[in-house]
């Protein structure tokens, strides 16, 4: 590994989030189809004590090598998303399957925690605005919020789908018209960009697991049976495609002019 992409974060001064394109929001919503497929996997078809373990360790080592990086580096910030869908899935699947939490139940504490992590990270540094992710408290409130947006969406999709019996591919439909609304909001009505981009970023978690589980589940279960291993493998080769291609192109660098300038 080369060190020299780190530092201390106090000396962070480049932006360690990436561009907000077309390129963000399908690698968003890959990443959360396939955390969906492959929390599954670990847990049903592995031991699923070592498979939580386990990836709340590379969990935790994703997140160091991200905020110990100096900038925006496609591999570190998706690998520490990766790892966030994971885990995160595991957080709230635990609540509901071992705790016994009701999805109704899990979803409001989900929502209470996110909103609170939001108003903290509002109070202390004024601004929501990813864009000015460039010191260690604002990137500690970004992920914080990151996993509770995973827990709080992986619990409102299984709402839906369970709970509601909506099924998979209903709640997909519906996430995807609930998505649409704060695009169309803020393109059309003026809605706030932060304000939009937050709500359609917690509304991709539903959406990318709804179809998973779509693809992955018995056709008992109202899915199409492809099965959770076979869905997560397909969905990482697409995964790794593309971050290739970010890394190479870096066309979602935040950074790039201000680097070449130099």
């Amino acid at each position: 590994m080369d060190f020299s992409e780190f530092t201390p974060p106090k000396k962070a001064s480049l932006l360690k989030v990436p561009k907000i394109t077309l390129y963000f929001w399908v690698a968003k919503l890959l990443t959360t189809a396939m955390g969906e497929a492959t929390s599954d996997y670990l847990v049903f078809h592995t031991n699923p004590y070592l498979a939580v373990m386990g990836c709340g360790l590379l969990f935790l080592a994703a997140i160091w090598l991200q905020i110990w990086s100096r900038q925006y580096s496609a591999h570190y910030y998706w690998f520490a998303v990766i790892m966030v869908s994971i885990f995160g899935t595991q957080i709230a699947d635990v609540t509901h399957v071992v705790l016994g939490v009701p999805y109704v139940i899990s979803t409001s504490v989900f929502f209470v925690a996110l909103a609170t992590i939001l108003g903290a990270w509002k109070f202390k540094e004024k601004t929501l605005s990813i864009h000015s992710v460039h010191t260690p408290r604002r990137e500690a409130f970004y992920w914080a919020t990151i996993v509770a947006t995973f827990a709080l969406g992986t619990a409102a999709g299984d709402m839906t789908a369970s709970s509601l019996d909506l099924g998979y591919f209903a709640s997909g439909l519906l996430f995807i018209v609930l998505f649409c609304i704060p695009v169309v909001a803020y393109f059309i009505f003026d809605l706030n960009e932060i304000a939009a981009f937050w709500i359609a970023y917690i509304l991709t978690r539903p959406l990318g697991a709804s179809f998973a589980d779509w693809t992955d589940k018995p056709m008992l279960l109202g899915g199409l049976g492809f099965g959770d291993g076979p869905v997560s493998i397909s969905l990482t080769l697409v995964i790794m495609t593309l971050l290739l291609f970010l890394i190479i192109s870096k066309v979602d660098d935040p950074n790039r002019r201000a680097l070449e300038s130099n």
